[in-house]
């Protein structure tokens, strides 16, 4: 049998430690092409978001550079509320600053990247969904162009980290989380309570790559931090990797459970912003418009995470 290809992705997102780790898996797995990596505003400000992208994707030099796309300015969402990242963003990982000349915005490198792959990519939202609902908004046509959006985002049942009942990223922009629940395409969302299945204790720092490699040497920078900041912040004995979580969910998607659902977002609620609603009577008047992951194999799930590490510090 000929090979697979791989799966055609481009990765929108607000690097944030969690992001940095999905980036360094991303980029050496071999059942992705990394098509462009593009900067959003939500754990970090859009200009550090975007050097940190640049940074991150220097640094690790994989084989076949994607095209990066810089965050927008214009209506940037609020930074995180939190600490847990630090003030660089990247847990005070130090990587050498990279100037990206010429760089475009964002939504303008998803657009001609998806026009230019047309059907072949699916995008994975790691940050706020302000890109990805701008690309639809500028040009609707573009929806039958997509293969798929994985959204990292979102409560099953409004157990929220943001605000009660909001995760962080859909509170950080709703109607931009509303446009895209609501946009005609395949999507899959990774709440916040599935994500959060996958809790890593301290021992996990023991099993990364070691720091000769660049992906161990940006791990091991980035992660202790974010141990430290788990435990100072929110009292908690251990981390989760809530973007890293919605990764594994593109590549091993038999590792979680999967049920379609009729969703929206709240957009003006004053305590409900952000809220993703699921429709759960049992006559609804409309059709299931995406899927829900309710469950995941959390030891998998860390074995995938493990491997990832594995491979791209063999690559690095």
């Amino acid at each position: 049998m000929p090979p697979t290809q791989p799966r055609k992705v481009i990765i929108d997102c607000d690097p944030g430690i969690d992001d940095a780790v999905a980036l360094a898996l991303a980029l050496f797995d071999p059942r992705l092409e990394v098509v462009a990596v593009t900067a959003v505003a939500g754990s970090v400000g859009p200009e550090l978001a975007t050097a940190n992208l640049q940074s991150v994707v220097a640094f690790l030099d994989p084989p076949r550079l994607p095209r990066l796309g810089v965050a927008s300015t214009d209506g940037a969402p609020a930074d995180s509320p939190y600490g847990l990242h630090g003030p660089d963003g990247l847990g005070g990982a130090e990587l050498p600053r990279v100037q990206l000349h010429g760089g475009h915005q964002a939504e303008k490198v998803i657009w001609e990247s998806i026009k230019a792959h047309p059907r072949e990519i699916t995008i994975l939202a790691l940050g706020p969904l302000t890109n990805v609902a701008r690309v639809f908004l500028r040009d609707p046509s573009i929806a039958e162009l997509v293969a798929g959006v994985v959204v990292s985002g979102g409560t099953a049942h409004a157990a929220g980290n943001a605000s009660a009942v909001s995760d962080f990223n859909f509170l950080a922009d709703p109607p931009a989380a509303r446009h895209v629940v609501r946009e005609p395409v395949a999507k899959t969302i990774v709440p916040l309570e599935t994500s959060a299945q996958v809790f890593l204790g301290f021992e996990f720092l023991d099993q990364l790559p070691r720091e000769f490699s660049r992906a161990g040497r940006l791990l091991r920078r980035m992660l202790p931090h974010a141990f430290r900041a788990h435990r100072q912040i929110l009292g908690s004995e251990g981390i989760w990797l809530h973007d890293v979580v919605a990764l594994v969910a593109l590549t091993n998607p038999e590792l979680f459970e999967k049920v379609p659902v009729v969703a929206d977002v709240e957009t003006a609620g004053e305590l409900t912003a952000g809220m993703l609603v699921v429709d759960r009577r049992q006559t609804r008047s409309s059709r299931p418009n995406c899927d829900l992951l309710l469950g995941c194999d959390a030891p998998a799930v860390v074995d995938c995470m493990l491997r990832g590490f594995a491979a791209a510090a063999d690559a690095t």
